[in-house]
């Protein structure tokens, strides 16, 4: 804050509370006249915070992908790292044996900066030291524990891997735990001893600030990070870890150091960890840091993997939020990575190497009101992408008020769209020469000038004889359930029965037979419901049954994968396909026991059983709906 609005601050006597702006002043006209002053004075300052912070941001704002690394000591055994010794699963004696059993014999550090490379990420991550104090390099800090002096490697192995990563161009991120529970300056060492208060021995915790930022030191001048990524700092307050001073002291090294938001709010970006945003971030720069199974480091009993598809999709449905992903590997303790994993970066290398245009340099993507699915928007904003998690006839675009010039699919020179574009503002893109990609196709619309999208535009509102005279089916079933989510029931409104018989729609020589098949065969999820999931849940059309008890999910083509939910609090009591009765099995990733964020749902559903006009499934719920829409927030404990 600078003098001037410091004599502002104390001119306005100004307290605040929760948040919000009290003024102790006899005249109101001076109240605004001054509050002006401040916020006019803060907004300023607070924009040049952003120019220069946009400056040093733009390389990780544009890389979109990067490679979380957890390896340590607690590979040997394949044990959580630290917290099973916090937690007491396993005392502290018997956690640090594993330093006899850490070889990095088969570490070959340029073959996982290559693996690395090919999966299209753009930096990595690596822990150098996690919160049980023991460190990948050599570090000569007080009472250190380190790999090359203690382990069985007896060999730094951060050195290697860093300078391969440099020679590689990818950008270095350092992973350093702000707590150390087996440094005895540190004053916590399990969840259930602590060794001093540090008010009462304010010279020991003085040490260990000296330990650690001695550390951070060395990290900063033997490695030139690009990016620290600081962890445990709910243990203390900002004050307690001189976070100013040790922000200070790292921008003495990289004055534009990047730093990640678990400084106490000393940081440069968001970091939530584990859930997949369902609202985006506030902040213009976000990460989500993600496991491929549920482990951070190397557990050989998780099997819980996603599919390579399931990753894929995650990636898209990120850089559709404007975000970057920070996919997790967790390598043995010989220096081998798991074949799942290998298997899983490689075919992200697949996907990104074909659509680099299309995922790294861009920004959010367009509402959910303008296009029920994924998307994102090039930095100069002339190219729109959508990305397709299905094999389908067409897509619509509501509330375009520019035409495209062209498009085109992404690593499909030959595949031809033909598009419609009508004055209601809606643009109808056709797929029917396009061979999808096993995961994630992605589309191109450019065009000569940024898109304007409308906000308020006009909704469908054509009646159900016009929309049962369209004869194609498969638009007739999308604009049913578009009007649906929309808020007009046309068909409960028209003539349909609760269960699709002896329905009193009327029909003219023009109707659609197929489409009033259709509509009967389906009359659950039409019969009185209402709009479905807001934006972010699903990438898709729904509707909720009149009690709110039962989810119906609008299936779009053949998906190339289980079809996903996020946010939804209730548990489910089953999931079946509408019309035919068939029961459907779901798997929850992600969903932590002792936290309030639900997981993501995966549904599968069998080829066999798409409607090859649109599928609706129906997710009964153990009561009405409940969603998370909270802001994803950094983990801050885990039990």
């Amino acid at each position: 804050m600078s003098k001037s609005q410091d004599i502002i601050a104390v001119m306005l006597s100004l307290f605040i509370f929760n948040g919000k702006i009290k003024l102790y002043m006899k005249s109101s006209l001076i109240k605004a006249v001054f509050l002006g002053l401040v916020l006019s004075a803060y907004n300023t300052n607070a924009q040049v915070q952003t120019v220069d912070n946009s400056k040093k941001m733009e390389w990780f704002k544009n890389a979109k992908l990067g490679i979380f690394i957890h390896w340590g000591i607690y590979s040997v055994n394949g044990i959580s790292e630290s917290w099973s010794f916090f937690n007491n699963y396993i005392n502290h004696e018997n956690y640090m044996k594993q330093l006899n059993g850490f070889s990095a014999s088969k570490y070959q550090p340029e073959q996982w900066v290559n693996l690395i490379k090919e999966s299209g990420a753009k930096y990595a991550v690596i822990t150098t030291k996690h919160h049980d104090g023991v460190s990948l390099w050599n570090s000569k800090a007080e009472k250190a524990i380190t790999i090359p002096g203690q382990s069985l490697a007896k060999k730094d192995v951060l050195s290697p891997f860093i300078s391969a990563l440099k020679n590689s161009g990818l950008k270095t991120g350092l992973y350093f735990s702000l707590p150390d529970w087996s440094h005895p300056y540190y004053d916590i060492n399990t969840r259930t001893k602590k060794r001093y208060e540090i008010k009462n021995d304010p010279k020991r915790w003085q040490n260990f600030i000296s330990y650690y930022q001695s550390q951070l030191n060395e990290l900063s001048s033997q490695y030139s990070p690009d990016l620290l990524w600081f962890d445990g700092d709910w243990e203390h307050t900002s004050e307690e870890w001189k976070a100013s001073q040790t922000l200070d002291l790292l921008k003495k090294y990289n004055s534009n150091i990047i730093i990640n938001s678990r400084l106490n709010n000393h940081g440069d970006y968001d970091t939530p960890e584990q859930g997949i945003p369902v609202v985006p971030p506030q902040n213009p720069y976000w990460e989500l840091c993600y496991t491929m199974n549920d482990s951070w480091g190397y557990q050989p009993y998780d099997k819980s993997y996603k599919t390579p598809n399931m990753i894929v999709r995650t990636l898209a449905d990120v850089i559709s939020m404007g975000g970057n992903l920070l996919l997790d590997i967790g390598p043995r303790s010989d220096g081998t990575i798991p074949e799942e994993q290998v298997e899983i970066l490689k075919n992200l290398g697949r996907w990104t190497s074909k659509n680099q245009h299309a995922i790294y340099e861009t920004t959010r993507g367009i509402p959910f009101e303008n296009y029920k699915g994924k998307s994102s928007l090039s930095t100069s904003k002339k190219s729109l992408f959508l990305y397709l998690e299905e094999a389908k006839n067409f897509a619509k675009i509501y509330g375009l008020e520019t035409k495209p010039a062209s498009a085109k699919i992404i690593g499909d020179p030959s595949a031809i769209i033909k598009t419609d574009y009508n004055a209601e503002k809606t643009l109808t893109l056709n797929f029917s020469n396009v061979k999808f990609d096993k995961d994630v196709t992605v589309v191109e619309l450019t065009f000569d000038t940024p898109p304007v999208f409308l906000k308020d535009f006009k909704k469908e509102n054509h009646s159900l004889a016009e929309i049962m005279g369209n004869k194609n089916t498969q638009e007739a079933a999308y604009t049913i359930a578009n009007t649906l989510y929309n808020g007009y029931n046309l068909p409960t409104s028209s003539g349909l029965t609760s269960d699709g018989l002896d329905m009193k729609i009327k029909t003219t020589p023009n109707t659609n037979q197929e489409t009033l098949q259709w509509i009967s065969k389906h009359a659950e999820a039409l019969y009185e419901t209402e709009k479905g999931l807001p934006d972010g849940h699903y990438s898709g059309i729904s509707a909720l049954s009149k009690d709110k008890q039962t989810l119906y999910l609008f299936v779009e083509g053949t998906p190339t994968g289980p079809i996903a939910l996020k946010g939804i609090k209730n548990g489910i009591a089953r999931i079946r396909v509408v019309g035919e009765g068939t029961m459907l099995s779901h798997t929850i990733y992600n969903k932590l026991y002792w936290s309030d964020r639900p997981g993501i749902i995966y549904i599968d559903i069998p080829k066999e059983k798409l409607d090859k006009q649109m599928t609706v499934i129906a997710v009964l719920l153990n009561k009405p709906i409940e969603l998370y829409r909270e802001n994803v927030g950094a983990i801050e404990n885990n039990l």
